[in-house]
């Protein structure tokens, strides 16, 4: 299976005193770059959540965001600490007994008063084991979004190197025909250029030349890399790096192929096949 470096996830679960929430978000990144954003209750869960992460992602930059939500915020059926509120009413009264200029707590700062609807707490033996389950879940479903994405991107290589395929099957029988006839021409040239010289000399050098200016072998590598392209995304996994170096050897023998054309047919081949790799290329950095 491919998968793409971005992806996007999110999952909530109820715990006691409140709700846990994390969102999981990645873009691309020639690593893997674990980036937290956790509120301090559970910054305890942040190294067995990289542990987590780490083992089952190769490359992306992952946002991960876990907070906890507390019962107040989440609109559950709640009911004043009496015992604390009998307290605070108490102190409120030794207060302004000693300084009677102080101001009385108000009703707001009672309902923020941390207890007041009784443990908010949050329960690091309970809450961990939770947040690393709530995790799994997430990573699930971030790991099929990046597959689903992954699936489109593969598709679109394979496309494009069907595409490259149909070109160099159209212009390489035409190619010999076109060297064949530019050699004679070139023959012809070379004769009535210098006349002095022997015609076998004259075929010799332009054999030499027409040696350094054949394609096959550029065509047959390129050919290769294909083949080499589909395998890889046939395989899967973490293909992304394998898959770059792989654009970068056949956007190698375009440059090759353009260079040593004199015929014009396979010259806008040539170009045709780097437009081709550029957008293949485009694919292949977000594949992981």
């Amino acid at each position: 299976m491919i998968f793409s470096m971005t992806g996007y996830a999110a999952r909530t679960r109820a715990v006691k005193g409140g709700a846990l929430h994390i969102e999981l978000k990645s873009v691309n990144s020639r690593y893997l770059d674990c980036v937290f954003r956790v509120c301090d209750e559970l910054r305890i869960a942040e190294p067995a959540l990289r542990e987590m992460f780490g083992a089952q992602l190769a490359r992306g930059k992952l946002e991960c965001r876990l907070s906890f939500i507390s019962a107040v915020c989440s609109g559950q059926q709640l009911s004043l600490n009496a015992e604390l509120l009998e307290r605070l009413n108490d102190f409120d009264t030794q207060v302004r007994q000693v300084l009677p200029l102080a101001a009385p707590l108000a009703v707001n700062d009672v309902l923020h008063w941390p207890g007041i609807f009784g443990d908010e707490a949050v329960d690091i033996g309970t809450v961990v084991p939770a947040c690393l389950a709530l995790a799994g879940e997430a990573l699930a479903d971030f790991a099929a979004s990046r597959a689903r994405e992954g699936e489109k991107l593969a598709a679109v290589i394979m496309q494009r190197v069907g595409h490259i395929r149909a070109l160099v099957s159209e212009v390489e029988p035409r190619i010999p025909a076109a060297q064949t006839a530019f050699n004679e021409k070139l023959r012809q040239r070379l004769l009535d250029a210098v006349q002095a010289v022997d015609d076998e000399r004259i075929r010799q050098e332009v054999a030499v030349f027409a040696a350094r200016i054949d394609v096959s072998e550029e065509l047959a590598r390129l050919s290769t890399h294909l083949d080499e392209v589909e395998r890889v995304l046939t395989a899967g996994g973490a293909c992304g790096k394998r898959l770059d170096f792989l654009m970068q050897e056949l956007n190698r023998e375009a440059n090759t192929l353009g260079s040593k054309s004199l015929v014009a047919e396979v010259s806008r081949t040539a170009i045709e096949f780097k437009l081709l790799i550029e957008q293949m290329r485009e694919q292949v950095q977000n594949l992981e």
